[in-house]
This record gives structure tokens, sequence and C-alpha cells, in this order.
């Protein structure tokens, strides 16, 4: 930096394309004897550096140093653009009054190309403070006169700048327009930095239109541009967490929200872009069921947006903490009065999120009994129905079904949920990943239980029913997305087994390794990014339930499907032609005592337990009483499926006394069952046995069942490692695996069967082209589910049932090897036998000893779907 005023200006551009550089370049300069012009031009550039990646507090002290010194140098249009610069970094320091004063004293000062870059800071400033048509004016002032200048960086920053504002209010194609515009401009330019903002907006534009798997990827692809740069990225943060939102990820956005502030505070970062963080955790917190963090977030966050003077952010955090308010059981006649006028506000501004506070206040207003009121309101919320993205849709449909419910028209009520769970049914089909997929269907819980609340009011067991498989288990009625050949997936999933592996080597010696843990959990992070934003490919819904086909297909079979409403179960017995309804208990006190009966499960697959028996055989009679209630008596003496909601996956139902010596299987819905039943077995009859390491019976069963079959493919030792069994496993008809369970509640899709190289996971599973026909996994905790979403279950065996898996037995809890060995032998001799999973498992039972040991191994598996 040793030539003429030119070639230091290179400095300023710099910051954006190369930031470390520029930092040790205007350091370098300061380090010589510059002269004012230099030294404010040096100072600017880290004012600018230390404002959008380090601490602000130095970025106003260089910045001002940098005004004082272009006022030395007598050069009007360098105090502008300095002026310009001080301004942002005022109004992110929540001084904002001192920053506008500082954009008029620029824009007096500046002339041609100068001002109109200051009228472009200003606009960036207004959308900062949420005043959007102040914004457009500015924008629009500012590229009149670059375009004539032909001052390409700052053309597209404009451009970029403009469709930001159109994306705030609600203008997604216009934004996405002027985002494609901008970046042929920078392709351009070595402007890197400005890159990757354009890449991460039109991430924004595409998560505002809906499209969560192009914006999960355009975020991704942003994060990697700024990696190189070596840059903190808190905006970046803030829009993939309100991405995660959307897509039922609440927990995670709030971590990385709340991570980001701690950062954020670390480095006396951004006042105005901790204030966004700390709304952006205040809604994560909201959705993800805790609404005292949500309120002490959005508290803060009002309280910074206020002193900011940022009315447009100020109002969206008082519906986060209105919500918030609600959800802590604070419903009162003046929250309804502050949702109203925020929604008012809201309006105003023209911000999308208008129809939520208008569908908020005549929720609070139906809470209190306030009936006109709350019709006023939500007919407002309402009118969303007609267009937008889809989730203002389901807002606007979620308030159509509650006018229909005040109005006590049930028909209305159906209607409604209909229209509003198809619109989220369409959004779904976007979606690749079975996660997102499964966690989608938050969105439409309330939609699902006001339907299944004015069914039970008034259309009968059938229509009951019908609601309750609506929004039930719909992520397995197709399987997810799987890119045919992604060679970076592939990689990361065959490193991800070798450092699990070496781990999981090292924490049996004792030795656990840091750093072999933390790049487990980075290639976690990295094979869920790269599935999470598969898009889907399946149209439409799926096909829709006929309770009618059901019945025709039951035969001498009963099935009890359990649906919630307002906490309380209802047995739904269908068979003889008929859906019958039977009340039982409430939901709380059942999953209360299935816990109390897996405690027990655990301590019977040890030996010395025997005293527990009667226990846990009690618990099964309460469990009996508070799930089926008088159902237990009308079952007839067939077969049983039984249908429970996601929250019940972990009941051990053979341990239930009427359906102990039954022919029983479970399945996630009805509509799972039929398809496993019309689910046709591969030709050839090949059978796959595979033995994993580390066992205490060594997989015992599995020598003596390779001699019972005709040339099974046998898979134990080396042979036994996951491409292999992979290869083997797809289109079986028979797969045996014996192998250590372990079952990830933090993260389902990890859950995993150790093989001879590592950990054999959900992710594998999902790219087979057809899973096996009938699988047994004789491993601890095989059957153990995560519950996300409305009413969605992941884990291994949900994993495998969309992929053409018709019947699989797998265990709910942990068990006894030893005793395993038996049961697994008698079962393979009822399906040589010809008989079904569920059949061959009852028989097994039936032939243990009478020792709680045993006992508690058979009630521990159970048999699912319909092979």
């Amino acid at each position: 930096m040793t030539a003429g005023s030119d070639s230091i200006l290179e400095l300023l551009p710099m910051v954006f394309a190369a930031p470390n550089e520029a930092l040790a370049g205007a350091r370098e300069v300061l380090d010589g004897d510059p002269t004012p012009f230099r030294a404010s031009v040096a100072h600017h550039a880290i004012g600018m550096w230390q404002r959008d990646f380090g601490d602000l507090r130095l970025a106003l002290h260089h910045l001002r140093r940098a005004r004082d010194l272009a006022a030395r140098a007598d050069s009007a249009d360098r105090e502008a653009d300095v002026l310009g610069t001080l301004g942002v970094a005022l109004v992110h320091a929540g001084r904002t009054r001192q920053g506008l004063d500082a954009f008029e004293r620029g824009i007096a000062r500046g002339t041609g190309q100068t001002r109109a870059r200051v009228l472009y800071r200003r606009a960036y400033v207004w959308w900062v403070l949420g005043r959007h048509r102040e914004a457009l004016e500015d924008v629009r002032r500012a590229i009149a006169v670059l375009r004539q200048a032909d001052d390409v960086i700052w053309i597209a920053r404009a451009i970029t700048l403009r469709a930001t504002v159109h994306l705030a209010l609600g203008a997604v194609d216009r934004a996405d327009a002027d985002f494609t515009a901008a970046e042929r401009l920078w392709e351009t330019t070595g402007q890197e930095h400005d890159k990757a903002d354009v890449v991460e907006s039109r991430g924004l534009a595409a998560f505002r239109s809906g499209d969560i798997p192009v914006a999960l990827q355009l975020l991704d692809e942003a994060k990697e541009m700024y990696a190189k740069l070596a840059i903190p990225t808190f905006m970046l943060t803030i829009r993939r967490c309100e991405v995660l939102m959307s897509a039922g990820l609440a927990s995670e956005a709030l971590t990385h929200a709340d991570t980001a502030v701690g950062l954020l505070d670390g480095i006396g970062g951004q006042s105005t872009r901790k204030a966004e963080l700390l709304l952006v955790a205040a809604r994560a917190a909201r959705l993800a069921d805790d609404p005292h963090t949500a309120i002490a977030r959005a508290a803060v966050a009002v309280r910074l947006f206020a002193a900011q003077r940022r009315t447009w952010w100020e109002t969206h955090a008082q519906l986060v903490l209105i919500e918030a308010r609600l959800a802590a059981g604070r419903a009162s006649g003046r929250l309804v009065a502050d949702a109203a006028a925020v929604a008012d506000r809201l309006t105003t501004f023209g911000s999308p999120s208008a129809p939520e506070a208008s569908l908020l206040a005549g929720r609070i207003a139906l809470t209190l009994g306030w009936t006109a009121d709350a019709e006023r309101h939500l007919a407002v919320a309402a009118r969303s129905r007609r267009g937008g993205p889809p989730l203002a849709r389901m807002t606007g449909w979620a308030a159509q079904a509650l006018r229909a419910q005040a109005a006590g028209s049930g028909r209305g009520v159906l209607e409604a949920c209909r229209r509003g769970l198809d619109v989220l049914d369409d959004h779904r089909t976007t979606l690749g990943a079975s996660e997102l997929r499964a966690r989608a269907t938050a969105q439409g819980a309330e939609l699902a239980a006001l339907a299944q609340s004015a069914s039970l009011v008034s259309g009968g067991p059938r229509r009951l029913l019908v609601w309750s498989e609506r929004w039930r288990a719909t992520a397995l009625s197709t399987p997810p997305a799987r890119p045919p050949a992604d060679p970076a997936l592939l990689s990361d999933l065959t490193a991800f087994r070798v450092i699990a592996a070496r781990a999981e080597e090292a924490r049996s010696k004792g030795r656990p390794l840091p750093p072999l843990e933390r790049e487990q959990r980075r290639l976690e992070r990295e094979i869920r990014s790269r599935t999470l934003r598969m898009r889907g490919d399946a149209p439409g819904g799926g096909d829709r339930f006929d309770p009618t086909r059901l019945l025709a297909r039951l035969g001498g079979t009963r099935l009890v499907e359990l649906a919630v409403v307002d906490g309380q179960v209802h047995a739904l017995l269908c068979g003889e032609g008929r859906v019958r309804r039977f009340e039982a208990g409430l939901l709380a006190e059942a999953m209360a005592e299935a816990e109390h009966v897996q405690a027990g499960l655990r301590r019977l697959a040890h030996p010395g337990a025997e005293a527990r028996l009667p226990v846990v055989e009690a618990a099964g009679r309460r469990l009996e009483e508070l799930l089926l209630g008088e159902a237990a008596q009308h079952l007839g003496s067939g077969p049983v499926v039984v249908v429970p909601p996601g929250r019940l996956h972990r009941v051990p139902w053979a341990l239930l006394p009427s359906l102990r010596e039954r022919v029983l299987s479970v399945s996630p819905s009805a509509g799972s069952w039929l398809r496993a039943l019309d689910t046709e077995p591969p030709s050839g009859g090949r059978h796959v046995l595979v033995r994993g390491p580390g066992l205490a019976t060594g997989g015992a069963e599995v020598p003596d069942l390779a001699d019972r079959y005709v040339r099974p493919t046998v898979l134990e030792h080396d042979d036994a490692e996951v491409p292999r069994v992979l290869a083997e496993l797809d289109g079986a008809t028979l797969a045996h695996i014996a192998a250590h369970g372990t079952f990830r509640a933090d993260s389902p899709l990890f859950s995993s069967l150790r093989m001879a190289d590592g950990p054999l996971i959900v992710h594998d599973f999902e790219r087979l082209a057809r899973s096996p026909y009938r699988i047994i996994l004789s491993s601890c905790d095989t059957a153990r589910l995560a519950s996300v979403g409305a009413d969605e279950l992941l884990g291994l065996v949900t994993a495998l049932l969309p992929l053409g898996t018709a019947g699989v037995i797998a265990s709910s809890a942990p068990v006894n090897d030893a005793a395993v060995v038996p049961l697994m032998l008698a079962v393979h001799k009822g399906l040589r036998a010809g008989l079904s999973l569920a059949e061959a498992l009852r028989d097994a039972r039936a032939s243990l000893p009478g020792d709680a040991v045993h006992q508690a191994t058979g009630w521990a598996f159970s048999a699912f779907g319909a092979a």
C-alpha cells in the first residue's frame, strides 16, 4: 500500500473480498507514516472489519478517528464516506439517533457517487430499523446514480439490499429476481463476502417461498464460502435458525441461537444483531414448548429493540412475548388487547406476520370466552388462507377452523382442517428427508386435534378413526428421497463409521478420546446436513385412508387404534364390519405407567430380580385398563393389531393380560398395516443371517440357524462389515441380525447396530433400494423410537417400513442376551413352518421357561407390520 490515493482506496472493497488481508494491509499502512488521507482510509477499513466481524467498540473508535483524519485531509467525499460507515456502526451499537445524524451530515457533505453510497448505507439502516418504505426510497435514489457511474460493486450491493427489503415485505418473487440479478453482477467481481451474502439471502428467499431443502442447501453453500474467509456469521445463524424452526427443529435452533449470543458477547459484537438472535431464540423456545425461556429471551429482545428505536423489530418481539405468555397460561383481557395492537402495527408495516398476531388475539379471546372479539380477530387472520407461502395459508386455515368451532359448526371445523392439512401435505412432499417430513407435521398438530375433537362430538367412531389416521405416521407413507450416488455423503458415512468404531473402542478400554468424539459429532452434523437438504419427489399426499377397505381386509383380525383427544385415550376397535369406540384412561397416566414397566423390564433382564415379576405384571394390568378399557372384553379370539400413538410406542403390548397369549402385532398406523399387508415378498427367497461383534453369547443363535436354512448367507466376523451387510440385505426375503443395538434419543436417525467395521445407522438403511421383506433384530432397544411432530416416529423400525419391509421383530427394552437365544430359535421354527412373524413370536413366548428372565425377554419383543 505504497502508491497514491487510488491504490489506498482499494483497502475498502477488500474488506468484503479478503477481510483478513484488508485488516493486515490497513495495519501496515498505519505502521508507516501515512498522510491524513491515507490514515483515514486505513482506520476506515479497520473500522469496517471490526463492525462486521469483531468488536463494535473498536469499530467506533477507528471510524471516529477516520472521520477526524478525513476532515484534516480536507476531503469532503472522504469524510462523507466515513460518516456513512459510522452511521451504520452507531445504529448497530444501539445509538440510532446519533447514527441517523451521521447520515444527514454524510449526505450533505458527499457528492455524486459518494453521496449515492451514503444513501445506500442509510437504506440498509432503514431496513435494520424496519422502516422499509424509507429503505426502498433511498436505495432507488442510490441505484440511479450508481448505474450512471457504472459502479458494479455498489450496484450489486444496492440490488441485494432491495431484494432483502422486498423479502421483509413478503414480496418473494421480486426478491428472488433481484437476488438473481445481484448474483450475476457479483460473479464479475472478487467480492467473496458479498458473494456469500447473496447466496445466503437466496436461501432465505427459498425459505420464505416454502422450499426448505433448497434453503438449507443455499445456506450450507454460504456457510462454506464464509468459512474460507474465517469470519463470524451471525446473520447466517439467524437465517438457518428460522429454517430449522419451520422444519420442526426448534430445540436445535434454540441451541444455535443461544450459542451465537454467547459468541457475540465474547467479541463485543453488534447490539442490533444480539437483539435479533434473542428474538430467534425466543421463537425457538416457544416452539420447543419452553415458554418460560421464550418469555425471558423475548423480554430482553423487546427492551433492546426499543432502545435501538427499531419499532418493526420490537413489534415482532412483542408478538413472540405474547405467544409465550399465553403458552405459560397467562391468558387475560390485557393480552387480547396487546395481541390486537401488535396485529394492527404489523399490518401497518406490511409484515407477513400480521395474520399470526390476529390468530393469536382470536385464540386468547376464545380462551376467555369472548366469542365476538374472537370472531373479529379470527376473520382477519383467516384471509391469509387464500394465498402466500404454505405456513401462512396454514395460519389462515387454523383461524377458519377456530371460527367454525366457536360457531358450533362441526362440518366447518372438519372442512377447514382438511384444507389446512392438504396445504401441509403438499409442503411436506418437497421434503426428501424422513426427519424433516416427520417433524414438519407439528405444524398441523392443532388442526388434527381440532378435527378429532369435532369428530368425537358429532361424527361417530368411524369418523374419529379417519381423523386419527389423517395425521398419524404420515412420514412412513413414502420412502425418504435417496440420492443415487452422492460421493460426499458416502465418504462421510464411511468416515463416520471408522471414527465411531475407534471412539467406541477407546471408551470400552476406559480411555475416551475427546478428539475422536469431536470428529464423530462433526461428521454426524455433515451427514445430517446433507440428508436434510434432499428434495422430495413424491407427488401429492399419498393414498387417503379408507376405513371400509380396512374393515374388509381385517377378516377375523381385530385392529385397535388408540386415539387421544384432549388427553383422554379412546380405543377404536375395528372388526366385524364396524368401528366401536371405548373410552379408556388418561394419556399422562398411561405414559407414566409405561415408564414404570420399562424400568421393571430393565431389572428383569438380569438374574436375581425375580421379585420384580409380580410388580411388572400388575403394571401390565393397569396399562390394560388405561389403554384398552372395556375394549379388552371385545377382542374376540383372533389376531390383534394395536395402533398406538407415538407417545406410547414403548409399551410392551404382550404384557397386557388380554394380549399376552394372542397373535399380536403393532403398527404405527392402520394405513401402514394395510401397506404392509399388500407388500409382496421378493422373488428368490434369500435368507441373510448377520452376527455382529461383542455379544455376550457371541450371537449364539446364528450358527444354529445357519444349519436350519437352505444355503443362507451368513455374515460374521470380518464379513459382517456395513457395505457387505447392506448389499446382502437389499431385497432379501428374511434377515436376522444379532448385534448390539444403540438408540440415540438425541438424534434417532443415528441409532445403530454394531457391525465389524462400526455402526450400521438408520441413514445407511435408507440407502437400500428395498429393505428385507421380513427382518428380525435380536438386539436391545431396536424397537425404541423417538416421538416427533404431530404423531410421528423416528428410529430403526420406522426407517425399514417405507422401504419394502412388511414385518419386523424388535425389542423396546434391554434384554438378556442368553435368554434371547431360545426365543429366536423358537421364532424361526415357527417361520419355517409357515407362520407369520406375529404367530411365530406368540408361539415362541409360550415355549420359553417360566422364570422371570425369560418371561421378561418375551414381553420385550414385539412384531411390527403384517408379514
